[in-house]
């Protein structure tokens, strides 16, 4: 008799926790503008373009990332806000899980352009798209954070598979 019982590969287990994180456009905008609060941001603009299933774009002026955390950003379970089991009981910022960018990558085309503000002159521009490699590049831009998801549904949809995102 065949073992029935398998590990999901990573991207299938992505989209579906996706399914659970970011149900609707209107939940990624939830989810990226609480990031922006928790990155210090007191600016803050949201653009969206066809009710967010062709574009939703966060731009703000919070801390931004180092290199090496914006390789880490979209990793499940990836978060910069808890460390420690009594962090987990004293949370003190909107987001904690470390779901929503893996989430957000594993339904979408989502570029994050990020500077800190110590940074000299050049920040970070990281591409994901489900089933493709990241690519990170050096870019010039101001101190803050850019994210912009484009095609959240049809990449949810793609090839007639629902992953939970409606």
């Amino acid at each position: 008799m065949q073992n029935k019982i398998h590990i999901l590969p990573e991207l299938i287990a992505n989209q579906i926790a996706a399914g659970e994180v970011v149900q609707r456009p209107e939940s990624v905008v939830k989810e990226l503008v609480e990031n922006s609060l928790d990155a210090g941001a007191d600016s803050i603009a949201v653009i969206v373009r066809d009710a967010g299933k062709q574009l939703i774009h966060i731009v703000d002026n919070g801390c931004g990332m180092t290199l090496e955390d914006l390789k880490l950003s979209c990793r499940r379970h990836s978060t910069s806000k808890i460390y420690t089991q009594e962090d987990l009981e004293a949370i003190r910022s909107f987001g904690f899980r470390g779901e929503a960018l893996a989430s957000i990558s594993s339904v979408s085309k989502l570029e994050i352009r990020t500077k800190q503000a110590d940074d000299s002159g050049t920040g970070w521009k990281l591409i994901s798209e489900p089933m493709q490699e990241i690519k990170v590049e050096q870019i010039a831009m101001d101190k803050g954070t850019q994210i912009f998801v484009g095609n959240f549904f049809k990449m949810a949809l793609a090839e007639g598979k629902f992953y939970g995102v409606i």
